[in-house]
């Protein structure tokens, strides 16, 4: 793991678009898609507004969340939502979505169809992941009902959470899907997340899940 520490919100984000639009460039030129892993949440969208417009070959980037919330994509709520305001337009409007949602009451009815159509873009070639004052990055929050089998080093592709803090079920990509990542980077902003991720370090991921992925990371962090 190696941390990178910037001065202010606009040279996190100018440095964050830098690095992942090189990453994406390296990984075009040695495969036909890539596979680009985005987090949810608001601190991820200045960085998508500086991604949307640059000029990559879009049409070979595979776009998918580290985790969404089970709602339809025009619910406020929706990750999604923000994917499509956010990053999922100008030149990268090319690029494929692969959602993490379908129309069912339960995620579990339709795990397998999603499943399907993830499985043949991995593994992730540039995953950006965010990480909460509790120390959870994806929806591996700590408490949750299925916290120990998405961290399982056999665990599948995807796997739906619920916890009673939680508004709606959620689904999640397990950690080692997330950890098999060619290129991962951790976006954290504020003392407090700062001060949680230092915890993070010392704790079991059980405890904090953040723990499990940051093998290998960059961890990028601002005031």
């Amino acid at each position: 793991m190696t941390f990178v520490d910037y001065a202010d919100d606009e040279m996190l984000v100018m440095g964050l678009v830098d690095v992942l639009s090189t990453d994406l460039r390296n990984a075009l030129r040695t495969r036909d898609r890539v596979l680009f892993v985005v987090p949810g949440g608001t601190t991820p969208g200045p960085i998508f507004d500086g991604l949307c417009g640059l000029d990559l070959d879009w049409d070979r980037v595979d776009i998918l969340l580290s985790d969404e919330r089970w709602r339809p994509e025009v619910h406020l709520r929706s990750n999604t939502r923000l994917l499509r305001e956010r990053l999922l337009r100008e030149r990268a409007a090319a690029a494929r979505y692969l959602p993490l949602y379908a129309k069912s009451p339960e995620p579990e009815e339709v795990l397998a169809e999603l499943e399907t159509n993830i499985a043949p873009a991995l593994p992730i070639d540039v995953c950006l992941l965010g990480m909460g004052t509790d120390m959870h990055t994806a929806s591996l929050f700590p408490g949750t009902d299925r916290l120990a089998d998405a961290l399982a080093e056999d665990a599948p592709i995807l796997v739906p959470m619920r916890a009673p803090g939680l508004e709606e079920p959620r689904v999640t990509l397990s950690a080692h899907v997330l950890n098999g990542a060619l290129c991962k980077h951790v976006v954290i902003t504020g003392t407090q997340k700062r001060a949680a991720f230092e915890r993070a370090q010392h704790m079991r991921p059980l405890e904090a899940p953040i723990a499990a992925v940051l093998a290998g990371a960059r961890v990028h962090w601002c005031p």
